[in-house]
């Protein structure tokens, strides 16, 4: 197995210089580092990571800490955030803080432990203990789907990547409503949650907009997971005037259809329904769902970005980066399905504020 003193002796300079080249410790010039550069390629050279690491403080490495397992909509997030590593030379480590707040502290700490280079994390619905811990270590830090407010104090500056919430579902509550449907529940996600409240408050904007009351018992909370949103389904329909139409999001729409299947209703000819977020297999279903699509790839890969960015410029103030969603349009709310989604004019721009 070739060593750095081969690759010395094969281009020529001395150790340190293949050193320099490899870490980037020093600048070496043009012609020197692609006759280093050509040594390690004729050679079969591999770098020893840990000894890189040493030299150069870095282990390029990123901690990831979401709920992939019990969240499917994080899957495509985790996707794009490895193939944004990838691209970029980085391993990545992955954790599931199981939205536990105690649990998110712990792991996020075992990341932190293994010396990777900064971490992205979907943040639980109480981050306190988090944001002390990354505030303390000063632990370079992206957080994405879910926005968190620092506390009083807290100097630590962080970036973060989401989607819109509140627009979008206004637009699929609107899309009910001018279907006819006056009592539109919606199965919210977990308390707490940034998006659980934007899309709460994206609901109402859609109900006032189309002149609609709000009505606090057509809200129920699914917890953001299958298990919860069942019963939380079946309380809405054992109202003594149950909704006619449904707005579900991520893994509670299983719930929510299962809850419906219990009860010997089918969609769209007995309640009509739709989702925010998109899954691989929405387009199975008979009819298939009416939905918000999230760019969970296009998350994970800013995500990674901005971490990036964050770790070549330690002093840029915090950023938030808002990523614009796309209403795909088909069965599952009564309509005629239609091919193309509508897709937004600033689809692929985002915001940043």
């Amino acid at each position: 197995m070739a060593t750095m003193v081969d690759v010395a002796a094969h281009a020529g300079v001395s150790v340190a210089t293949v050193s320099h080249v490899l870490n980037d410790t020093r600048p070496v010039l043009p012609h020197t580092r692609q006759a280093v550069l050509d040594a390690i390629d004729a050679l079969g050279y591999t770098p020893n990571a840990l000894a890189r690491s040493l030299v150069t403080s870095r282990t390029r490495s990123i901690g990831l800490a979401v709920s992939a397992i019990s969240n499917p909509y994080f899957t495509d997030i985790l996707q794009g955030v490895e193939a944004g590593a990838l691209e970029q030379g980085y391993g990545l480590l992955l954790a599931d803080p199981h939205d536990d707040p105690r649990h998110e502290r712990k792991v996020v700490q075992l990341l932190h432990e293994r010396r990777v280079d900064g971490l992205i994390v979907a943040p639980s619905a109480d981050p306190d203990a988090l944001l002390r811990y990354l505030g303390r270590h000063r632990v370079p830090t992206v957080f994405l789907d879910r926005l968190v407010e620092a506390p009083a104090g807290h100097s630590f500056a962080f970036d973060q990547v989401c989607t819109e919430n509140a627009a979008p579902m206004a637009r699929l509550v609107a899309h009910l409503a001018e279907r006819g449907h006056r009592r539109i529940g919606l199965v919210a996600g977990l308390p707490g949650l940034s998006t659980t409240t934007e899309r709460i408050s994206g609901y109402r904007h859609g109900l006032a907009g189309a002149g609609l009351p709000y009505d606090e018992r057509l809200v129920v909370h699914g917890d953001s997971v299958t298990e919860a949103a069942e019963p939380a389904t079946g309380a809405l329909l054992s109202l003594g005037a149950p909704p006619t139409a449904l707005v579900t999001g991520n893994a509670m729409t299983i719930g929510a259809l299962r809850a419906l299947r219990e009860r010997g209703l089918s969609v769209p000819d007995d309640l009509a329904l739709c989702c925010f977020d998109d899954f691989a297999w929405a387009d199975l279903f008979t009819p298939r769902l009416t939905v918000i699509s999230q760019p969970g790839k296009e998350i994970g890969e800013q995500a990674v970005r901005l971490l990036l960015e964050r770790l070549a410029a330690p002093e840029l103030p915090g950023r938030t980066v808002r990523l614009p969603c796309v209403f795909v349009h088909r069965g599952s709310c009564g309509c005629a399905e239609t091919v193309r989604p509508e897709i937004p004019e600033n689809h692929a721009k985002g915001s940043l504020s």
